[in-house]
């Protein structure tokens, strides 16, 4: 893979200045569908742009092979999160960051160029391959919203494999949790504070009354809880009349994770008829939870390809989703592959020029194992 190290370092460079936040993927889209092309895929762009009000549709390519087997699919997205915009690329040694005012878009930079290069490998040496399958998504950073909405009456493969995951080449995650977000809004009754406080009913405290009995943090060895925002009030002489929560549940049990938006409310209700106030209570089911078999054929494949580049590979689980949650939902039996990026989402992201070859090499290997 070491021939590619000066065209890959290019085409990093230019991705980068791609200002692709979600919903803004364009350029990398064009550049995809060029590139795809150029490597003889048949390639369509679908109409998820249109359903998001976006600039950008959900890449989808495939390319015939001459082994047998069912086809291979490979994934990553197209969008990074913000600051993303204004992006350059800067190597030290073998290192690539940012210039420190943004991220560095490794993810899912890294991601997209190891599918690309470690296929391009495969066609350059004239190696067999099975038929691969390539969807470059858009929205991934938020909740998986180009995945969601494509046609996966389109998609022949059953074993797939989408890089985005930080760490190291050579991890890959098996299992993920189900992310749902909840807004509980506790309306009580605004007084004036100094003439006639007593009229009111105060929702900051009734939301407080109620949080306290909530959980937190960790719950059981499967589960986390947060609230991560409350607003409530407008003046400080005014009893508030409304308070707002806003927060989060993983876990790799849904039922579990739906119980305990249960939880809220039945608690919320029983407090909130104590001081005479009213709640409402709203959820999103983001992502749901998967587990992929370890005894998988995408499972052995992965170890397979992993050994014969003298990896250790490494099955872990996760608490971060990916659209291998959504595959999942579809029957398609998948993992989340490490691409060498980290500290992602924060401007001190950064990767390097050698993960990103054996990034490369490990797709390379997983298109030729029957």
């Amino acid at each position: 893979m070491e021939r590619y190290r000066q065209v890959l370092l290019q085409d990093y460079k230019q991705m980068v200045s791609f200002d692709s936040v979600s919903f803004r993927e364009r350029k990398t889209a064009d550049f995809l569908t060029e590139r795809l092309k150029k490597m003889g895929f048949t390639v369509t762009e679908d109409t998820a742009a249109e359903y998001y009000g976006g600039n950008a549709g959900n890449i989808y390519a495939v390319r015939k092979g001459r082994l047998p087997g069912s086809p291979i699919l490979f994934s990553a997205h197209m969008d990074v999160v913000e600051p993303g915009t204004g992006k350059t690329a800067v190597l030290a040694g073998d290192i690539l960051r940012s210039d420190g005012k943004t991220v560095l878009g490794a993810d899912d930079i890294n991601g997209i160029l190891e599918i690309l290069y470690g296929i391009q490998a495969v066609l350059d040496q004239g190696e067999d391959h099975r038929d691969i399958e390539v969807l470059f998504t858009i929205g991934e950073e938020m909740y998986g919203k180009g995945a969601k909405i494509f046609d996966y009456s389109r998609i022949k493969a059953r074993e797939a494999y989408v890089l985005d995951m930080s760490g190291e080449i050579g991890k890959a995650a098996y299992k993920a949790p189900s992310i749902i977000s909840f807004t509980l809004e506790i309306t009580g009754r605004s007084a004036h504070a100094g003439f006639c406080p007593e009229n009111g009913i105060h929702s900051i405290c009734v939301a407080a009354e109620i949080i306290e009995k909530l959980p937190r943090g960790r719950v059981g060895s499967d589960t986390t809880f947060n609230i991560g925002t409350i607003q409530g009030g407008t003046l400080t002489n005014i009893v508030p009349e409304k308070t707002v929560c806003r927060g989060e549940i993983r876990s790799y049990d849904h039922e579990k994770a739906l119980s305990l938006c249960e939880d809220i409310v039945r608690q919320a209700k029983t407090t909130a008829q104590k001081y005479g106030a009213a709640i409402s209570f709203t959820k999103e089911v983001h992502i749901r939870a998967y587990e992929t078999a370890l005894t998988s054929l995408c499972v052995g494949h992965f170890r397979e390809a992993a050994k014969r580049l003298f990896l250790v590979p490494e099955l872990k689980e996760t608490f971060g989703g990916s659209d291998n949650n959504v595959f999942a939902e579809h029957g398609i039996e998948g993992i989340v592959l490490s691409c060498g990026m980290h500290d992602v989402h924060s401007t001190a992201e950064y990767t390097s020029v050698r993960e990103l070859l054996d990034g490369a090499q490990l797709v390379r290997e997983l298109t030729k194992c029957k």
